[in-house]
């Protein structure tokens, strides 16, 4: 029988000899039962709780071409410790005629999914929930909860037995100096952009060792991001203002905004690097630089509809001296974004957008008919074309299997309130969900449905859609070439 094994560590306090651990044993496992190994999975200090590893995939991938018979590990929580993604590998499993066995469980059936699988679930919460309790207590001593804020130095000692202090913070005299005449630039009247070039023209290091931008000065108010928004800069540690989900489709971690009530606020003057009236100042400029939204009755859920529409070269141009973006700085020219928000490319040469579509349009129709050229657009075509497709329709189906969801939320929550729930803090649930639904059934009707398959007289399709884009090009397009 073939056999593939599978090894994984996770990043918490274990090592790449926990691999070699693992397979060790699986190997001798297999050499007792007769089993032929025909192949090694391996994944290096990822987390468990996602099927989204380059090994799990590879070995989900080489099953289903019917490489091996068995798939053998430590352990049920080296293969996964999610209990969808357990349940769903081992239907892959399943159907390929592929038969789980772990050295700690045996062969994987249908129980071993359901109880391991909870098992191991509530290990994961378990694990988060006494994380989140330890760093709830560091920061209630007004140590830090994680990171590290620009201003501050990492302050490393050890404790009388040896074991490392975490969370200790000195300020940084060099960077909160430029904290501070941030701040008094910004209560000047100075913009963020202003201040940003500013500071790249004089090499002063951004937080991250690149340059500054406006938005690393401004950050986001409501989420405590960017220079003027850190209450640690007034001697105010905040931590729990928001909170990590995992995103089941992707496996990436999507940030959510926790309410108020659930921040911890502790006071660190030790750490104070701006007194309380020049953050004031600063916090009334900020208020009076808000743009509300156009219809107070409508919210902010419709505010992205003022920004800036797209135009037929949004994303696609380049400054030739920096490579940065060139963008809209006004309403018809295009300028160097680079030059104009962080001050660190001496380009400042400016372009009509009319003109430069117009000069784009009559290259396309004039000099991209060659042959050869044209075979090659094709084939760049028909790939962009096929990838926007499959995006388009991941982003449909998701939208409406999120609608699908939250109408069975909502049924949920209706029977809780028949059956005396909590209707204040149900209600709240529900509102929440309504917007987001509108929100979702917004996006859906704004969508476009995922472009047709390419029609076999692409020439003519192509000459057809330039000449069309030619004469619907900007009034002032018709100028010299």
């Amino acid at each position: 029988m073939k056999v593939a094994l599978y090894a994984r560590y996770s990043s918490d306090n274990q090592r790449d000899a926990s691999i070699a651990d693992q397979l060790r044993i699986c190997r001798l496992h297999a050499e007792k039962q007769g089993w032929q190994i025909v192949e090694e999975y391996t994944d290096h200090a990822i987390s468990g709780a996602s099927l989204l590893r380059p090994g799990i995939q590879a070995l989900i991938a080489d099953a289903n071409r019917g490489r091996f018979n068995f798939v053998l590990a430590e352990a049920m929580d080296r293969l996964s410790r999610d209990q969808e993604d357990i349940a769903g590998l081992f239907k892959r499993m399943a159907y390929g005629d592929v038969k789980m066995v772990t050295l700690s469980e045996g062969e994987i059936t249908h129980l071993h999914i359901g109880l391991k699988g909870t098992m191991n679930a509530l290990f994961l919460k378990d694990l988060a929930d006494k994380t989140r309790r330890g760093l709830r207590g560091r920061v209630e001593q007004g140590k830090s909860g994680g990171g590290n804020s620009y201003g501050y130095d990492v302050v490393k000692r050890l404790d009388a037995n040896g074991e490392l202090i975490r969370g200790d913070r000195s300020i940084n005299d060099a960077q909160a100096s430029v904290i501070q005449r941030i701040f008094r630039d910004y209560v000047a009247g100075k913009s963020a952009k202003r201040i940003a070039t500013e500071l790249n023209k004089e090499g002063i290091e951004a937080p991250t060792g690149g340059t500054w931008g406006f938005s690393t000065i401004n950050g986001n108010p409501k989420r405590g991001t960017g220079i003027l928004n850190n209450e640690l800069y007034v001697g105010k540690l905040v931590w729990n203002r928001q909170r990590f989900i995992k995103d089941p489709d992707t496996g990436k971690r999507q940030a959510r905004p926790n309410p108020e009530s659930e921040w911890i606020i502790q006071d660190v003057p030790e750490l104070r690097i701006i007194d309380d009236a020049l953050w004031q100042h600063a916090k009334e400029r900020q208020k009076s630089c808000q743009v509300e939204p156009l219809n107070p009755s409508v919210g902010s859920a419709n505010f992205r509809d003022r920004r800036r529409q797209k135009y037929l070269l949004s994303g696609l141009l380049q400054c030739g001296c920096c490579g940065g973006g060139y963008s809209m700085i006004s309403a018809m020219m295009l300028g160097c974004s680079a030059a104009r928000n962080k001050g660190t490319c001496d380009n400042r040469l400016n372009i009509r957008r009319d003109r430069l579509e117009g000069r784009v349009l009559h290259a396309l129709r004039h000099h991209l008919m060659d042959p050869a050229l044209f075979a090659e657009f094709c084939d760049e075509f028909t790939r962009e074309m096929n990838r926007m497709r499959g995006d388009a329709g991941a982003a449909i189906t998701a939208a409406r299997a999120e609608i699908a969801k939250i109408d069975r939320d909502l049924d949920m929550l209706v029977n809780l309130i028949l059956r005396g729930g909590a209707a204040d803090k149900i209600n709240a649930k529900m509102v929440g969900l309504e917007a987001r639904k509108k929100e979702l059934e917004r996006d859906l009707a704004q969508a476009q449905e995922p472009p047709p398959l390419l029609h076999p007289n692409m020439a003519h399709h192509y000459r057809a859609q330039l000449d069309n884009l030619y004469r619907n090009r900007p009034i002032g397009t018709a100028c010299r070439w």
